[in-house]
């Protein structure tokens, strides 16, 4: 597995990493089998060098942490843990964000021992707290680095002036946030990464499932932007088999192929539960779309999604 650094101060990192949000909900009818092929499938992602790992103390309200911590005791030296804090489940199921200083603190704290490590790799702020200044959420968490809780810091889905105030406070290493061939935004916040030496960590490279078998259906209900998706879809298949390859592994090809366009580090963390997903998404990486193929998939749908 090739390396990247994440972004200037980042710590060095595979070029593919893994997002475990799916790996096993709490409510999981498998339950009793679940959680060993969850292990299998992470200690599958170690053998083949993806050892960036993605979580957050948000998904399974704690529980993908503790599956997460367990599942790489024996192996906590070889992986680049990040997870994230910030976004609050009520109990309506709706969502709210803190990123006050007594919340960062008690939240890196609680993650600590779900994981069962004394230093997180990469800690998150998951979503910008509009009540409180970026600035005392990002003082917070520098004081956790500076304590050696964390190593390095990372945002999640703010605006090129947001990054730029958090990081004037403490060095970012990296942007977490959607980008796929469906949801683009990001690209307004991209020259700002390179600018700062910010690497881009996108989740949902897939979009979402919107960009796998069965798209063309799900385009179906979303209205407005039918047509665009029912194109999109079947471009990704003609490419897919120009290069004898699935769908999803061209859509992910091609947000690793940002990397090469925008000359900074993108590091993609595709999640899955099965090994047999992660082994294609792996061997996306071997994907090299043309010009001319890159040029059928630039359908500009990301506002519309």
């Amino acid at each position: 597995m090739r390396t990247t650094s994440l972004g200037t101060t980042g710590p060095a990192v595979p070029v593919q990493g893994l997002g475990c949000m799916r790996l096993l909900r709490p409510s999981s009818p498998s339950a009793p089998d679940g959680e060993a092929e969850a292990y299998a499938l992470v200690n599958r992602a170690l053998d083949l060098g993806v050892t960036f790992l993605d979580t957050a103390d948000l998904y399974g309200d704690g529980y993908n942490e503790e599956l997460v911590g367990r599942a790489i005791r024996h192996r906590r030296d070889e992986v680049v843990l990040g997870t994230k804090f910030g976004a609050v489940r009520n109990p309506d199921d709706s969502f709210t964000t803190r990123g006050d200083a007594a919340y960062a603190r008690a939240a890196c704290e609680a993650s600590l021992r779900r994981l069962g490590t004394d230093v997180i790799d990469v800690y998150y702020l998951h979503r910008r707290d509009p009540a409180v200044p970026i600035e005392e959420s990002v003082g917070a968490m520098a004081e956790l680095v500076a304590e050696g809780k964390v190593r390095h810091l990372g945002l999640s889905e703010v605006t090129a002036e947001e990054l730029r105030a958090a990081h004037a406070v403490h060095p970012i290493a990296a942007l977490q946030s959607e980008w796929s061939l469906c949801r683009r935004e990001i690209e307004a916040v991209v020259p700002t990464c390179v600018e700062l030496g910010v690497g881009v960590v996108p989740y949902c490279p897939h979009g979402r499932g919107l960009l796998l078998p069965g798209a063309d259906r799900q385009a179906e209900r979303l209205g407005e932007i039918a047509a665009e998706l029912a194109t999109l879809p079947a471009a990704l298949r003609e490419i897919a088999d120009e290069h004898g390859v699935r769908p999803g592994q061209v859509a992910l090809a091609w947000v690793q192929q940002r990397a090469v366009e925008w000359g900074l580090p993108v590091v993609p963390i595709p999640g899955t539960t099965r090994q047999r997903h992660l082994e294609e998404n792996i061997a996306a990486l071997d994907i090299a779309l043309s010009a001319q193929q890159l040029a059928r998939l630039d359908i500009r749908i990301g506002e519309a999604v």
